[in-house]
Formats: structure tokens, sequence, C-alpha cells
């Protein structure tokens, strides 16, 4: 009897040790609740986890200086006032733009030391400028 107890004894504390010791799956939840390796990053407009990947307005980069190229997406707020994009070089993991007045222009605040803009290009595209250079279209 005392050898089955001191058995099972041993065995349940081979499986508490292994539980805390294996990984957890799934484990990687930012601030916001937003699961990185699903792809997931918080959208401050939307107020909600998104996959940039699956947005309507996808922008590849212009003159990419290394062996890949990497896309961005844009989210607009429901008025159009304020647009959201996704720059995966920066420190932030989203930069937001406003426009003024009537302007089809939407601009980065002084808060950042860059200065991005989002423009009209062509008849349904759109370009982001850093410092007034085209890096996504």
């Amino acid at each position: 009897m005392k050898k089955t107890i001191l058995f099972y004894t041993m065995f349940l504390g081979s499986l508490t040790f292994a539980q805390q010791a294996a990984p957890v799956l799934g484990g990687d939840r930012d601030v916001h609740g937003c699961k990185g390796s699903a792809g997931y990053t918080y959208s401050q407009i939307k107020n909600n986890c998104v996959r940039v990947f699956d947005q309507k307005i996808k922008l590849k980069e212009v003159n990419p200086d290394k062996s890949y190229t990497t896309m961005t997406a844009v989210i607009f707020s429901k008025d159009m006032k304020r647009a959201e994009i996704f720059i995966p070089d920066g420190n932030a993991k989203s930069i937001i733009l406003d426009r003024e007045g009537k302007s089809k222009i939407w601009k980065s605040g002084s808060h950042i030391k860059e200065t991005y803009m989002l423009v009209p290009y062509k008849k349904t595209g759109y370009q982001i400028k850093k410092d007034d250079v085209v890096i996504y279209q």
C-alpha cells in the first residue's frame, strides 16, 4: 500500500513538473489581447485586433533596400478624417494620420520624428510618403 501511494505521488509530481516546464501555446498576446503568432496586431481606429494582411487597402514597399518586399495596410475611420498605417520598420505598431478640412491628404502629427503622409495615387490607390519620399504604393 505504501509503495502504491508513493508511486502515485511521484507520478502526479512528475505531471505537475511537466506542465510547468512546457511552453504555453498561444501565450503571446500583447497588452491589448492580440495574438501576434496568429498575425494579429492592435488597431487604434477599430479599437480591436486586426490582421494587417487581411485589410482591403494594402500597399507594397517601393524600392526596398533588402532582399524582400514588405507591405502595409491602411484603415480609415468611418468619417474618413483619420487613417491608420502599419509601418513594419517603426517602433510603433501603427501610426495615426489626420486629414485637415476637406483635404485629400492625411498627415502624421508633430509627436513623431518623421513626417508621414497618405496621398491619393492614380484613381483608386494611395501612396505613403515618409519625409516627402514615397515608401509604399
